[in-house]
């Protein structure tokens, strides 16, 4: 079996991945559609752009073309951004084989069909759904690329296919990876924390301190939990890694992109001018939107993303929408949880 292993799309996570699995021996092909991008990996073993002042593994290789990238490959993974996630595997899907394990490492939803990422995958590429898998976590590339201590979660509904993965990422120096079969539940976490992390910031922006945040986060984990329930998730993914572990680190956290939004809106800038200054995507914006329609569907209250809906697209003063949050009716916090499913 060839050791090579593809990767689509050179972001941030992405390349930190790719140093990963370099050090771990594989051969490392990642795909770019920026020739200077693929160029600078190639001869400066660097990606200024999205991990600056960081050193790649020399055996990292960059194409701008697909299929180079992905030829003898036994595993693809795929790190693009949600909103491309579908346009990126139209283009794998003609040299993905039914041997090729296909991971991806991409949290969000895609906005126009409310799809996970591994949806959209088994729908274009066509492949079986035992093929893909998840990584998730509490994983910031910026100290990944440093080979700073890290544990992830891979999940498939195949077992098969998880431990190929727990394999394949998993060293003994820096980067330590469990297995799920909760594919549902790793990727609704994944995604949906982004929410919390983005009202972190805010709350931290507006200098409302740690006890505000607690609570956020808190109240944050029961919103996501409800809603994963009701999709089919269990309910105890959302108290291990890609839960409450990536929740942590994603709200707290300066290397957080969600955070570093929600902290900008918190100070009074527009949505706008926030997304100019981040330069790189910010899945929580569009996961509030996907969030916010998924809760009408399946009749699951989730205040803080409603409330947050309202100050990203309808000119909500964040202040108020704290004064809504904190002034919503009295409860009880275990009715405030659908126990029978839980339990």
């Amino acid at each position: 079996m060839s050791d090579k292993v593809a990767v689509i799309v050179a972001g941030s996570w992405g390349t930190a991945l790719c140093q990963v699995l370099a050090d771990n021996g594989h051969k490392v092909m990642v795909w770019t559609r920026s020739q200077e991008q693929a160029d600078e990996i190639n001869t400066m073993h660097t990606n200024s752009k999205y991990l600056p002042g960081s050193t790649l593994h020399p055996g990292i290789v960059a194409t701008t073309n697909i299929e180079e990238a992905m030829k003898d490959a036994q595993l693809c993974l795929v790190v693009a951004p949600s909103s491309a996630m579908r346009q990126v595997a139209k283009q794998m899907k003609p040299f993905v084989s039914d041997a090729m394990t296909v991971i991806h490492a991409t949290k969000g939803f895609e906005i126009e069909t409310l799809e996970r990422m591994s949806q959209v995958l088994h729908a274009e590429l066509q492949c079986r759904e035992d093929q893909i898998a998840v990584l998730s976590g509490p994983s910031h590339a910026e100290e990944v690329v440093m080979k700073r201590p890290t544990t992830v979660v891979v999940a498939s509904t195949s077992e098969e296919t998880a431990d190929k993965a727990q394999v394949v990422f998993m060293n003994d120096a820096y980067f330590r990876v469990y297995t799920n079969r909760d594919v549902v539940g790793v990727e609704l976490a994944g995604a949906l924390k982004n929410i919390i992390a983005l009202g972190a910031g805010l709350s931290d922006g507006l200098g409302y301190g740690d006890n505000a945040k607690a609570a956020l986060v808190t109240r944050g984990l029961a919103e996501i939990a409800r809603l994963g329930v009701e999709m089919g998730a269990d309910v105890l993914t959302f108290a291990g890694l890609a839960g409450v572990g990536d929740l942590v680190v994603t709200s707290t956290s300066k290397h957080s992109r969600n955070w570093r939004a929600g902290y900008m809106i918190g100070q009074g800038k527009a949505l706008a001018e926030v997304l100019e200054n981040m330069g790189m995507v910010v899945e929580g914006i569009r996961t509030t939107k996907a969030a916010c329609q998924l809760a009408k569907q399946y009749q699951v209250q989730m205040p803080i993303a409603d409330v947050l809906y309202h100050v990203l697209f309808e000119g909500m003063a964040p202040k108020t929408g704290v004064e809504l949050l904190m002034g919503r009716v009295r409860k009880n916090e275990q009715e405030d949880v659908a126990q029978t499913k839980w339990i």
